[in-house]
């Protein structure tokens, strides 16, 4: 199946797999490609029918794929970490196609989901459990309790379009190694490129019982999350949406990652050119598609207009184009509606006031890297999550100043600094409403086997392999009444 959904002629059909095959037939979706501007996949659109069938299917799958053993599971993801860096350049074209995003970048991804498999694999061999010290307390005297992690059962991965292969090997590679049995719920802009990845992990070995993935909208997720089956949900993606599938899961454990509006700030002592070369590269990776690419830069004003010019330089020389050409730096946007909404966010900041340095201007789905200097502090292209090819530069005086601007976000995702000052990297660490600092780097950098996750409207939980492997399992405890390596005199 991999080599048909990467296969050279586009249109690809992206295939459901439901209840261990994978189903071509049905109602498609078209995707058209925002960039090439034709259709480029078709996904099979999952009905109520097969919703009750994928649920019913991994409830009765659970059982199996408990019993297989953390070696196996880790073996199979070694497998399909092996096989990324084989298709490393198909699913990237595939990226490509489906979502404008530079070569360069689908590359990169998969690199990364590579690593997140290895990752996976690595965790998966040190699952186990504890010996609990009852003995220090006087009842527990003369007992022993051990504790080990369960796999919670039905999992259920909910992924975003803006990078749809890695932040799916995240939530079916952790769920893997915890031993669920996973429902994916692909992004409708990503069909194909979701089911290539699920298709990797089936290559390598898994169970068919271990992975189903259904295409459709909002509809079918919230089916999904609604179904008492499902134990477990892991969801990226926006604020509201994020918010309903909480209201349709009900009392179930989650793990939500919904976005933000990242901050860096350059300090007076740190190196102009370094933090405007750092800034440029990863506010527009993506054309800025990413909950922590930078979209805030607070910069000290005595070196302001000298950042200013800096940062310009920079980003007047990422080339703009085709995705498909390898040296592209930054491609199109998701569709022609976000590039809008974004130019039209740059338009009504100008005329309260700000300055448009570059940009500001769309060709299709294709928005000009665009850097707005001095917004208002209300303007939306401070205030909300812009998630497109745009950064807003602003002056600061003081440190405690910049602090607090920067937590006047509702979202804490991740922040950036720039500074030679321990102090102030301290301080920052501390104060910031974050769920994470990077010193000396901006706000878009990321190590899959960190824990990464926000706090306020950034969601809660964390992603990384072992944070995730601990949400998709249950600690189940075991209490030996009477019998003690420590001894029964209290």
């Amino acid at each position: 199946m991999l080599n048909a959904i990467l296969g050279s002629e586009p249109p690809v059909v992206a295939p459901a797999l439901l209840a261990g095959e994978w189903r071509a037939d049905g109602v498609q979706a078209e995707r058209v490609g925002p960039y090439v501007r034709r259709v480029v996949s078709r996904a099979v659109l999952a009905d109520d029918q097969a919703v009750r069938t994928t649920v019913q299917y991994a409830h009765q799958s659970a059982r199996r794929m408990a019993a297989l053993a953390p070696a196996a599971r880790a073996e199979v993801l070694e497998r399909a970490a092996e096989l990324a860096v084989r298709h490393r350049d198909a699913i990237a074209r595939l990226i490509a196609l489906e979502l404008g995003k530079p070569l360069k970048d689908g590359r990169g991804e998969l690199d990364r989901v590579a690593d997140t498999f290895a990752v996976c694999a690595a965790e998966t061999r040190r699952i186990g459990g504890e010996l609990l010290p009852v003995a220090g307390w006087a009842r527990g005297v003369g007992n022993t309790a051990l504790t080990y992690r369960a796999p919670a059962g039905v999992a259920l991965a909910i992924t975003p379009f803006n990078a749809p292969a890695n932040l799916l090997a995240h939530k079916l590679g952790a769920s893997f190694a915890a031993g669920n049995t996973t429902i994916v719920k692909a992004p409708p802009q990503a069909p194909a490129v979701s089911a290539a990845v699920v298709a990797l992990l089936l290559e390598a070995g898994a169970p068919m019982e271990a992975v189903q993935l259904l295409h459709g909208g909002g509809d079918v997720g919230a089916a999904l999350c609604a179904a008492p089956e499902v134990a477990v949900i892991s969801f990226t993606g926006s604020v509201e949406t994020g918010a309903a599938v909480a209201r349709a899961a009900g009392a179930k454990r989650l793990v939500l990652e919904l976005g933000g509006n990242a901050a860096t700030i350059v300090c007076e002592d740190a190196d102009i050119a370094q933090a405007a070369a750092v800034c440029a590269r990863t506010g527009y990776t993506n054309s800025g598609q990413s909950c922590i690419s930078v979209q805030r830069v607070y910069v000290q004003r005595v070196r302001y207009a000298e950042f200013a010019v800096a940062f310009g330089k920079e980003v007047a020389a990422l080339k703009v184009g085709d995705p498909l050409d390898p040296e592209t730096d930054v491609g199109s946007m998701v569709d022609d509606a976000a590039a809008e909404r974004v130019a039209a966010w740059a338009a009504q900041a100008a005329a309260d006031g700000a300055t448009i340095a570059l940009g500001g201007t769309r060709t299709g789905a294709t928005l000009s890297p665009t850097v707005v200097l001095d917004p208002p502090a209300g303007a939306d292209v401070v205030a909300r999550e812009v998630f497109g090819a745009l950064v807003a530069v602003l002056p600061y005086d003081d440190f405690d100043e910049v602090l607090a601007a920067c937590n006047g976000s509702r979202y804490g995702l991740q922040a950036g600094l720039f500074t030679r000052d321990i102090g102030r990297i301290v301080t920052a660490w501390r104060e910031l409403e974050v769920g994470g600092l990077v010193v000396n780097g901006s706000s878009n950098f990321r190590l899959d086997h960190v824990p990464f996750g926000g706090v306020k409207d950034s969601g809660f939980g964390r992603e990384s392999p072992a944070c995730m492997i601990e949400d998709y399992t249950v600690v189940k405890t075991l209490l030996l009444r009477g019998l003690s390596i420590w001894g029964t005199q209290a």
